[in-house]
Parts: structure tokens; sequence; C-alpha cells
């Protein structure tokens, strides 16, 4: 649900905006929280609410990316922001894009703040984005926040094309090989069935094996693909529950061998995340509020929370980070020197690019291991069905 708030800061400063929360007694605890006192707090119906909902979150990641680039670029030529978003959204050819536009104009002409112009959309777009709009209506930079947060999000495009495009090969020769094996056992193994059946022969113990899977596979494809079917509907709804995808996440970490990756990505989408809203004047708390909602790994999402507490309470970063035991700890000493130096924004980004480059570095060797291996598998496997199918021969020419 989301809420339309008129608060009052620890300074005396009155502020209103668009929060989002499951009701409104958990708004007002988080709130107050925050040091934030509540003047008025009503619902606000969200304004994408109207849109269908398998049309929701389909705006395209480039498109959007551009609009960003063109409406920074418009801005710092001092064109004004109401013109800058009208232009713009008569260039977009999407509907939902441009239905979202026509909205944020709207309300932007009206008086209202781009950043809750954009917050009225709900998870249309990700938090990361409305915390830089925040930042840049502050410090009276949006088109410099704007173009931030386009580089930021081009960075971590890159590395996820990149980790995606070395694994892509690997996965055609599982396909493959997958492929193969399912065409020897549903095509020829029947054949050859029949060709011995014919002889009358009693058959090698393996290739009765080989034979009664193929029978097994043919006559129970229907109920093979409903299990299949409802095992992964078992999975979904699994995962859909509260708290299983944060169990899933946690145990992803502890994987041995890839669990140390994962952890070494979130921490560098992590630190890439506080070091692009600090470098945009967002307070540490507040940061590191937006940065564990737009992590992808749940678990860490759930520890960082207690690491915002830590640090609401004076503690600092370095060592609440510590204490949860969340990110490795070369990633710890590094906050700390950014912290003792002052430099804890620069330090943040260093880190990210530092395990961008691990995680590049970890995927080119797993990938360099992983194929030799599942050739190896491949031809045992295809050697051994092969072998298996045609042992009988050696055997019926005797008979013969």
């Amino acid at each position: 649900m989301e809420f339309r708030c008129r608060l009052v800061t620890a300074t005396g400063e009155i502020v209103e905006g668009v929060y989002s929360a499951e009701n409104e007694g958990r708004l007002r605890h988080d709130l107050e929280e925050k040091g934030l006192h509540v003047l008025s707090l009503k619902t606000r119906a969200s304004a994408a609410s109207w849109l269908p909902v398998f049309s929701r979150g389909r705006i395209p990641r480039h498109e959007f990316l551009v609009f960003n680039q063109e409406l920074a670029t418009l801005l710092k030529a001092g064109m004004p922001l109401v013109q800058s978003l009208d232009m713009l959204r008569r260039q977009t050819g999407r509907p939902v894009f441009r239905a979202v536009l026509d909205a944020v104009h709207e309300n932007v002409r009206a008086g209202t703040a781009l950043s809750d112009a954009f917050g009225e959309h709900g998870d249309l777009f990700p938090r990361v984005y409305s915390a830089a709009l925040v930042a840049g209506e502050r410090s009276g930079s949006l088109d410099v926040m704007l173009r931030r947060y386009v580089a930021y999000e081009k960075v971590i495009d890159a590395v996820k094309r990149r980790t995606i495009s070395a694994l892509i090969y690997p996965a055609i020769l599982v396909a493959l090989s997958i492929a193969l094996v399912l065409i020897i056992v549903l095509r020829v193994v029947p054949a050859f069935s029949d060709f011995y059946g014919s002889f009358g022969a009693e058959l090698p113990f393996t290739t009765r094996i080989i034979v009664a899977i193929s029978n097994f596979v043919l006559s129970e494809v229907l109920l093979l693909l409903t299990v299949l079917a409802l095992g992964t509907g078992g999975i979904i709804a699994w995962l859909r529950q509260p708290g299983q995808r944060v169990r899933l996440d946690r145990a992803l970490l502890s994987l041995p061998f890839i669990g140390q990756s994962f952890r070494k990505f979130a921490t560098a989408q992590l630190a890439r995340t506080l070091g692009t809203l600090l470098g945009g004047g967002i307070p540490l708390v507040n940061a590191l509020d937006v940065a564990a909602r737009s992590i992808n790994n749940r678990y860490m999402a759930e520890e960082l929370r207690g690491v915002t507490q830590r640090v609401r309470e004076g503690q600092s970063l370095a060592a609440s980070l510590s204490a949860r035991d969340i990110v490795p700890d070369v990633a710890v000493k590094m906050v700390e020197v950014g912290e003792s130096t002052g430099a804890l924004q620069d330090m943040l980004v260093s880190l990210a690019d530092f395990y961008d480059e691990e995680i590049e570095t970890e995927v080119g060797r797993f990938v360099t291991v992983i194929e030799p291996i599942i050739l190896v598998v491949m031809g045992i496997v295809i050697a051994g069905i092969v072998l298996a199918l045609y042992m009988p021969l050696f055997r019926l020419s005797s008979v013969i």
C-alpha cells in the first residue's frame, strides 16, 4: 500500500512524500524509528494501479536508460523540467511507459516533485532511481545524478552481461548433451530393441536396463511431463511463500566454491549502490535502507536492515558489517579505511570495481574447468549407451 505523508524532521523541517508499507501501523513505526514525526498520513492508490496486471513492470530497461540520458542532457542544456518531460513523453512509443510519463508530466506540472511523481508508480522503477532523484533535487544537480544513475546501471548490466556470456557455451553443451541422450533413448534404443527381439536371445544386463528406461519413458511420457510441471509449480509456489526466498539465498551463499562468488556479487552491488547514493548527498542510513531494498540476495537484504539499525544507533559502517558477517573481510577492511580517511564513497566504488574484476576472473576460471568436464562426462555417457546397444551384436554373431 502507498501513503501520502506529511512529516516533521528532527530539525523541524516539514516534508511531504509518498511511502510504501504493508499497513499504516508498520509505516508509522518505521518513520518514528527514523526520527520523523507524522503530522498526517493518508492512503493513496498507486497512479499505475489502472494499468493491466500483465503490463506492469514491462518497461524496457534500455529504453528507460535512454530516457534518463536524454532528460539529463535537456536539463543540462537549460530546458525546464516540465518541457523536457513533455518532449520526451511524446517520443516514447511503449504504451505503458507513455502512460506513466503522461502521469509524471501532469504531476510535475501541478507542482509535485519529480521523485514523488515517479514514486507514485510503485515497483515499476528501481528504488535506487527514486533515491537518485531525491538526491538530485536536494543538491540542485538533477542532471548530474541522472547521469550518475545511468552510469551505475550500465556498470551493473555490463557485469551481468559478461557473466552470462561466459556461461552460455557450457549451457549449450549441457543442453546438447541432454538432447542427444533423449534422441538415443527415444528413437535409437526402440529400433535396436525390436531388432534384438526378433532373435529371441537374452540381452546383456546393461542393455536390458537401457531398453527398460526407454520403454518406461515412451509409455509414461504424459506422467513424466505432469510430474515435471507439478514439480516446477511447487518450487515456484514454495519460493513465493514468505521467508523461503531468504532461506534459498542464504543456502546459495553457503555453497562450496560458488557460494563466495554469489557473496562477492551481492557485495559489489551493495558497494556500488551505496557509493552512488552517498555521492549524491544521501545520508548513510537512508542509503543503506535503499541498498537493502535494491540488492538481489534477500538474505543479505534482511541482514542489512540490522546493519542499518546499528549505524542509526551510532556505530560505524565497518563495525556493523563485521558484526553481521555478511560481506567478505576484505570489504570490511576497505570500508573501515574509507571511513577513517573520509573517502567512503570513493572506497565503495573501488570496492565494487575490485569485486567485479574478481567475479569476472572466477567465472572465466570456472568456465575453463567446467567445459572439459562436461565434454568428458558427455562422451562417457554416450559411449556407454552406444556400447550397451552394440554389445549384443557380438553375442548374436556367435548364436547365429
